[in-house]
């Protein structure tokens, strides 16, 4: 995947444990042309995440100075704890890369604002919320009730779909990776022929 015309920003969006870190961790380490866009939490690093790498960690207080300071393009306020896109971060990165972000539907229409941004916009599913279910168990890092209220969540998630280009059933990882490359080919093929047309 060539980096040939302008660079892209791709949105991958889903209710919590169907799979969208994993997808967009896997688009990075096969295509160097993308960079992960690092959001900005309050939330509690986790055992296995590291600082500025999977997100920068910030307290509360600094979270809504930076929010009070317009330095975000996106951010919402999910399960208690904030999360945002640093606007500076974006449009260094954007520059010499094409980014990915994995943000839910509130960043999602929040970034949708600015129409300047090649943008494509995908939407993940479980098969059925019991499939979502198990998956949130088997993954360990949420207690009981936190699993029922990311439970609960889905419900107002995917109501959201239309807002995006694509929707994809995650039944299986290869297959959604698969269709997922091959939004972004055909996008990218788009672009380059807009811009040879403009030539």
């Amino acid at each position: 995947m060539n980096r040939d015309g302008e660079n892209i920003m791709v949105i991958l969006s889903s209710p919590s444990g169907v799979g969208k870190t994993t997808l967009t961790k896997k688009i990075q380490q096969k295509y160097n042309t993308f960079r992960i866009s690092v959001s900005h939490t309050t939330r509690a690093p986790r055992s296995n995440e590291v600082d500025g790498v999977d997100y920068h960690f910030v307290s509360k207080k600094n979270f809504e100075t930076l929010i009070s300071e317009n330095r975000f393009y996106e951010y919402a306020k999910i399960f208690d704890n904030y999360y945002g896109t640093l606007k500076k971060n974006v449009d260094d990165t954007i520059l010499l890369n094409d980014i990915i972000f994995d943000i839910d539907w509130q960043g999602t229409k929040q970034l949708s604002k600015f129409d300047n941004l090649n943008l494509i916009k995908i939407f993940l599913i479980a098969d059925n919320k019991k499939e979502l279910k198990n998956r949130l168990i088997k993954r360990a890092q949420n207690s009981k009730e936190e699993v029922e209220k990311r439970l609960k969540s889905f419900d107002e998630d995917i109501k959201h779909w239309s807002d995006y280009d694509y929707v994809i059933i995650n039944k299986n990882l290869d297959v959604c990776f698969k269709q997922i490359e091959n939004i972004i080919h055909n996008f990218k093929n788009k672009l380059l022929i807009s811009s040879h047309k403009v030539l």
